[in-house]
């Protein structure tokens, strides 16, 4: 009767928890910058960026001036890796947790392909986040070579067993899976119900399929129909949909027509960050609440916001530098999205010109960020050999390819401002 009620009890908590706006989990951003500036515009739920399994397990818990840290073991990596971190003062920041915001609110999204592997490192960092999310839908080599991410959705046993491993190790906890469209409608119907199955108690799903760019618009026709035959057949169990939703507007209407229980927004939210703002009350209609809804701040307001994030946790500067890079992109976006989504920059900022800065002072100074706020009393955080890479040419490059699809201040990038592989600013490799 003990285990009955506990697993009620978690099935009660994964309702209260999916639903809502949420901030998606996104590889180098969905650091704790940008998931508190969510938080506090307005998201219900935020994600961690995917946390590999053996990556967690090689860090050390440390409670400091407030936040939680996960830092690694240096006692655990190679000579060779030791060598590069004997410059830092203190083990590289693997995550950082702040539990006077988060709490409540925090989905620990995990990258694994072994359900005790998968067990080990939810058992590491579970006191400290709300649910365990499995990472199904990554198609990015280094995730699925490993068995990780997307090759989980061509082999639904070991995926269910991973699913059910973590169910039957941690029962205080709600566990959940984020996968993509697989093909069909039955064939993606057939793997959410074996993962419901096994013990997920959400499921968000991405409406792309492996080997769809990112700018092919998402398959709303598709994801209305898995939504349809699932929420029938399952209707407590929550349903996070995720995929070109720029406009509240655009996300109501889904949930409204599907039963969907909430939106996870990644692109959308590093567009801009404020889409999670609320209105104060129901007198305005969806309609309201399109590209130019009333709710959205302007961009460069929300750089500032992201920016005071960062110096509040003192974030590496690289890591920095990329979010807003992207949050100034739309190389990534459907090309019928992009003429919505201006680049209006007053103070003259362009994407070059945070790429030629070396520290984060630096990047505050371009946006006219005062950078005296009271820090977390350290070194800058050190950065992981081997894990993040961080290099200005991976979004310069850009430029110099698809500048007709990036909106700026009087158009392109102009010669002085593009950067080629040949002028890389030497940023190195790394991890926040």
């Amino acid at each position: 009767l003990y285990i009955l009620k506990k697993m009620e009890d978690v099935e009660t908590k994964a309702q209260k928890l999916y639903k809502g706006i949420a901030l998606a989990p996104m590889v180098r951003a969905s650091t704790t910058p940008l998931r508190t500036l969510a938080l506090k515009y307005g998201a219900d739920v935020v994600y961690t960026e995917e946390m590999i399994d053996r990556s967690l397990l090689s860090t050390t818990r440390v409670v400091s001036n407030g936040t939680i840290d996960y830092r690694r073991d240096t006692s655990r990596v190679s000579k060779k890796v030791k060598k590069k971190l004997a410059q830092h003062n203190e083990p590289p920041l693997i995550i950082r947790i702040d539990p006077k915001i988060e709490s409540g609110k925090l989905i620990c999204q995990l990258g694994t392909g072994e359900p005790n592997l998968a067990l080990q490192a939810a058992m590491h960092i579970h006191q400290d986040v709300d649910a365990i999310d499995v990472n199904m839908g990554c198609p990015k080599k280094f995730s699925v070579s490993g068995g990780m991410g997307s090759a989980l959705l061509s082999d639904p046993g070991r995926a269910a067993n991973i699913l059910r491993t973590l169910r039957e190790g941690i029962r205080n906890k709600p566990i959940s899976c984020k996968i993509r469209l697989i093909e069909n409608t039955q064939k993606t119907l057939d793997f959410c119900m074996a993962m419901i199955n096994a013990g997920a108690l959400a499921i968000g799903i991405h409406a792309r399929c492996v080997g769809d760019a990112s700018t092919k618009p998402a398959d709303r026709k598709t994801l209305r129909e898995v939504l349809s035959l699932l929420k029938s057949k399952h209707p407590t169990i929550s349903i996070m949909v995720n995929g070109d939703f720029y406009t509240r507007q655009e996300w109501t209407n889904m949930m409204e027509e599907t039963g969907a229980d909430g939106v996870l927004l990644g692109r959308p939210a590093l567009y801009n960050t404020s889409i999670f703002r609320k209105p104060i009350d129901d007198t305005t209609t969806n309609l309201s609440h399109g590209y130019k809804s009333s709710l959205l701040l302007d961009k460069s307001s929300v750089i500032q916001d992201y920016l005071q994030e960062c110096m509040r946790y003192n974030n590496h500067y690289k890591n920095v530098k990329y979010v807003i890079c992207e949050m100034m992109s739309n190389r990534r976006a459907p090309p019928d999205r992009v003429p919505h989504l201006l680049q209006n920059y007053p103070g003259g900022q362009t994407i070059s010109k945070v790429c030629n800065c070396h520290s984060l002072e630096d990047i505050c100074k371009v946006w006219d960020v005062n950078d005296a706020i009271n820090k977390k009393e350290e070194t800058p955080t050190a950065l992981v050999a081997g894990e993040h890479r961080y290099d200005d040419s991976y979004i310069m490059d850009t430029l110099e390819t698809k500048k007709d699809e990036l909106l700026f201040i009087g158009g392109a990038p102009n010669n002085d401002e593009r950067c080629s592989k040949r002028k890389k600013l030497n940023n190195g490799n790394g991890s926040n």
